[in-house]
């Protein structure tokens, strides 16, 4: 879900899978162009996985459950959503502990440096280059909150960690399968409702 490319690596956990692509962009080739926002165009119940890294921060705040519905509308019963966003809470505390400007570089990425602005905004050379606002970060998550804007699109279990500058949410519509638990390491977790 707006992987922008194929030639982007997915997790470990994906390995073996087959991967349909969807992207509002059509320069990357997708299988499927489409803004997530309309989700429910598609047929439901058609997927095992949804793997949304990096997205959920480009819709205004009220678009985000749209888009999470969307997901819940997509996956069969027993599939999940996997979803990374930049987190916020850990780029405020990274800010203020090095007392970083806006403009200055966080950390050096394959694309060149990252700088506080692009974690909060979008990453301003993509956005320059492409012309498109739809790259621009319209909302920010932290733990909390991804997991509240899960379980309200109806994920009811949410498996959610923090690290390099990054939230990943497991969700789920029910218990996790023993296959899901052994993919991606479970070892408790939380069920939100």
């Amino acid at each position: 879900m707006g992987g922008n490319n194929k030639s982007i690596a997915l997790p470990p956990q994906y390995a073996g899978w087959e991967q349909v692509l969807l992207d509002i962009d059509p320069r990357g080739n997708p299988d499927v162009v489409c803004d997530a926002r309309e989700l429910s165009k598609l047929p439901g119940a058609s997927y095992d996985s949804i793997y949304c890294s990096h997205n959920l921060e480009h819709y205004h705040r009220h678009d985000v459950a749209k888009v999470v519905a969307g997901f819940c509308y997509l996956l069969k019963p027993d599939g999940f959503a996997f979803v990374r966003v930049p987190d916020m809470h850990e780029l405020i505390q990274t800010v203020a502990q090095k007392n970083l400007d806006i403009d200055d570089v966080l950390y050096q990425a394959p694309v060149g440096p990252i700088l506080v602005r692009d974690v909060i905004y979008g990453y301003g050379r993509e956005i320059e280059e492409s012309g498109n606002d739809f790259y621009a970060h319209k909302t920010g998550f932290t733990q909390k909150s991804l997991r509240a804007v899960l379980v309200a699109g109806g994920f009811p279990v949410v498996f959610a960690g923090t690290g390099n500058l990054e939230v990943t949410a497991l969700a789920l519509k029910d218990a996790p399968s023993d296959y899901v638990a052994s993919l991606f390491k479970l070892q408790g977790g939380e069920r939100t409702s």
